[in-house]
């Protein structure tokens, strides 16, 4: 949503196999270690839906009182598995220890961000050296001292898991509303500090999942409440110095059990935004930002499969919807009649217009162009007056950063490509200059001559052409080690972007290809609609033809590609591990979707009725139902050799839950015809995104990598 605020937004000795050696797990504990793989037993169970009946014999490993997971079974086949996990990687330990420094070696570790004016206060982060977490730092743009506002560190100490969540500065800059994850469970406390002070307030709102948005002023924060299914339903006031239990529920989502509510104020700030939506469709509520608890304006009501976004400026509204063109348009309307959209820009099949931007003397729209970002400001007074921030890469990531203020005569930009380290601009309106503020640093050195950069595009199987961004040594020979990722879901493109880590695979002669498939918005939004739903199928065709391609092309050979994703990339590892096993020479699947049919089933579960859109309903669809058992990673794994691969999971994890990935692996346990291994790892206090801090998260890059490099015999 075009905000600019909007708020920021699962008997054991059975289990075993193998007589024990002494082993220490990386998360610090004593384990006993088996010296042969864990098997996990098989426990009659079935269900039937649309007269078709699947047995699932490793349901048992979902615990039945989630999200509390405490049955000693379970645990101790999780246990056993992170356990074999330490035995295998044990030989390999020096690589991940050598991978892991070097990746350190390329973070500054005494870093910091470029400052940004909001208000009568410049604000920033820095890190430093040896610290996992960020300091918050403001000083007056009037000149002064600058003054430490939060220590992420200090948060974080004695916790195994940390994250920051929202961070919202009040409009007169005297109070702090933040959140935090202390589990990775994605639930969230909110907490007020008073920055003239240094006292936190006796408010505390546990709980949360959206929020907070400043409203009233000082006076109060709007949040959104975490059901005991993961989803927000309301939008709710909270005045500061008043008990929890009065706060005020502005809206509540009562009529679909998949939406989700958010909130956020306009680009003047005077008016909040209440939003609810799932994947596919959208209603949204204005209320005046001083008077929220006052009459609300409807918008447009909901209609299934139209999506809008709107910001106001000086009482005329804004609205960006698909609902006549598929790469949507951009509208505007009077707050008298807001249901009526006049177009502002009509829709295109060549320019995907993904989002926009209102300030003051001009306005920004966001999209791309051929699958490339664009950063476009325009005129108020004339719509058809275009003014392109142009970039010379043939392949780059960039977009508006943070912005905060409606009156400006610059813009904040981030920009970087796969040899381009991440870099910060502000874009000078008048002048139209770009002034480079901040490039990341490489400690160790970095020489963005010896690399290069190219997009190509290769032909699948119905003729589609998908684009394949591909960075590499110059020097290196053709027909080495490649390494192919893709996500391929929600409409998320996965940006052609710079890593520090990447390079670690790079400079050892992989070719890193990122393949930009059907289900991401990479070339519009009907490239997104054509890996979805029914035609889902496609994005897993698209991967493995561009792999065949770039064997075809001379680029590397069969058994020399390494294929990771995560979530649903990871569910994209799953089907093209079962439908094409002999091109892989290792995969690494990061927290799992992989049971897919079970959880679309699960209307309980944290996110599934907001799925369907997505996938399709098979509970009320017999269609749907046939058409994700063809495909589910954990229902289509047959009797037959498997490439080496790398699971992970979180124990916590309220997105993809633990037991995706232990049944999945427990399954392929018991089915795969060959020795290769077979290795899951399972945070046992972290979430989705795995372990907290930036040094503990890149140590679990490098044990990827290890394994990758272990496998296909580059260890030396």
């Amino acid at each position: 949503m075009s905000l600019k605020r909007m708020a920021a937004c699962l008997s054991a000795a059975s289990l075993l196999a193998g007589a024990p050696i002494a082993a220490q797990t990386s998360e610090g504990t004593s384990v006993t270690a088996p010296t042969s793989t864990p098997t996990a037993e098989k426990r009659d169970h079935s269900y039937t839906h649309h007269g078709i009946t699947i047995s699932d014999p490793y349901h048992w490993l979902k615990d039945q009182g989630y999200p509390v997971v405490d049955d000693e079974d379970i645990l101790a086949y999780v246990k056993a598995e992170n356990a074999w996990f330490e035995t295998r990687m044990e030989p390999q330990k020096a690589l991940v220890d050598e991978l892991y420094e070097e990746m350190k070696a390329r973070i500054k570790e005494d870093d910091s961000t470029v400052p940004q004016k909001d208000g009568d206060w410049l604000y920033w982060t820095e890190f430093e050296e040896g610290a996992e977490y960020r300091k918050w730092y403001r000083k007056p743009v009037a000149g002064g001292d600058k003054v430490l506002i939060l220590d992420e560190n200090q948060l974080a100490e004695g916790l195994d898991y940390f994250r920051l969540g929202a961070f919202s500065v009040s409009k007169s800059g005297r109070y702090l509303a933040y959140s935090t994850d202390t589990n990775g469970s994605e639930r969230f406390t909110i907490v007020i500090k008073d920055l003239e002070t240094g006292e936190m307030l006796a408010d505390e709102i546990p709980g949360t999942r959206s929020g907070p948005t400043w409203v009233m002023g000082d006076k109060g924060i709007v949040y959104g409440k975490s059901t005991e299914q993961w989803r927000t339903h309301d939008a709710t006031l909270h005045v500061l110095g008043t008990p929890v239990s009065e706060d005020v529920e502005l809206y509540r989502e009562t009529e679909e059990e998949g939406f989700s509510v958010a909130t956020g104020l306009t680009a003047q700030e005077d008016w909040l935004v209440i939003a609810t939506g799932d994947n596919e469709t959208s209603e949204i509520r204005l209320v005046r930002a001083d008077d929220p608890t006052g009459e609300q304006i409807l918008v447009a009501p909901r209609k299934r499969g139209r999506e809008y976004d709107v910001d106001v400026r000086d009482g005329v509204l804004y609205v960006h919807t698909n609902d006549d063109h598929v790469n949507f348009r951009l509208a505007t309307a009077s707050l008298d009649k807001p249901g009526e959209w006049k177009t502002l820009i009509p829709g295109s099949d060549e320019f995907y217009l993904s989002g926009f931007e209102l300030f003051k003397d001009f306005y920004v729209t966001e999209g791309r162009l051929r699958g490339l970002d664009q950063i476009q400001l325009r005129s108020y007074a004339d719509p058809n007056l275009v003014k392109p921030v142009a970039f010379t890469e043939a392949s780059f990531s960039t977009g508006l950063s943070n912005n905060p203020e409606y009156d400006t005569d610059r813009l904040r930009l981030a920009y970087e490509s796969m040899v381009t380290p991440d870099s910060v601009f502000d874009y000078h309106v008048k002048t139209g200059e770009l002034e480079l503020l901040k490039q990341q640093e490489i400690p160790s050195g970095y020489d963005p001559s010896l690399y290069k950069v190219e997009r190509i595009e290769v032909k699948a199987r119905d003729g589609t052409l998908v684009p394949v961004s591909i960075v590499s040594l110059k020097d290196r020979p053709m027909g080495g080690a490649l390494h192919l990722y893709a996500y391929g879901a929600y409409g998320f493109a996965y940006p052609p972007n710079f890593s520090t880590t990447r390079l670690s695979l790079v400079d050892r002669g992989f070719a890193f290809a990122i393949a930009h498939i059907r289900g991401g918005d990479d070339l519009g939004r009907n490239w997104y609609l054509q890996g979805k739903l029914n035609e889902r199928t496609n994005t897993f065709n698209d991967f493995v033809d561009v792999a065949k391609g770039l064997i075809d092309r001379g680029y590397t050979q069969k058994g020399k590609i390494s294929a990771s994703g995560g979530s649903a990339g990871g569910e994209l590892m799953g089907v093209v591990l079962n439908t094409d096993p002999d091109l892989w020479g290792a995969v690494v699947a990061h927290v799992p979707f992989v049971d897919v049919l079970n959880t679309m089933l699960d209307k309980d579960l944290p996110l599934t009725p907001g799925e369907w859109p997505e996938w399709g309903n098979p509970i009320e669809s017999k269609q749907a139902f046939a058409y994700i058992l063809s495909y589910s990673p954990y229902d289509q794994v047959i009797a037959q050799d498997y490439p080496p691969l790398l699971v992970t999971a979180g124990l916590n994890d309220p997105r993809v839950t633990y037991w995706e990935p232990a049944k999945w692996v427990a399954k392929l346990r018991e089915y795969k015809t060959d020795d290769n291994e077979l290795l899951l790892k399972t945070n046992m206090g972290a979430g989705h995104g795995g372990k907290s801090g930036r040094f503990a998260s890149i140590y679990e890059v490098a044990e990827e990598y290890a394994f990758i490099l272990w496998q296909l015999g580059m260890t030396k």
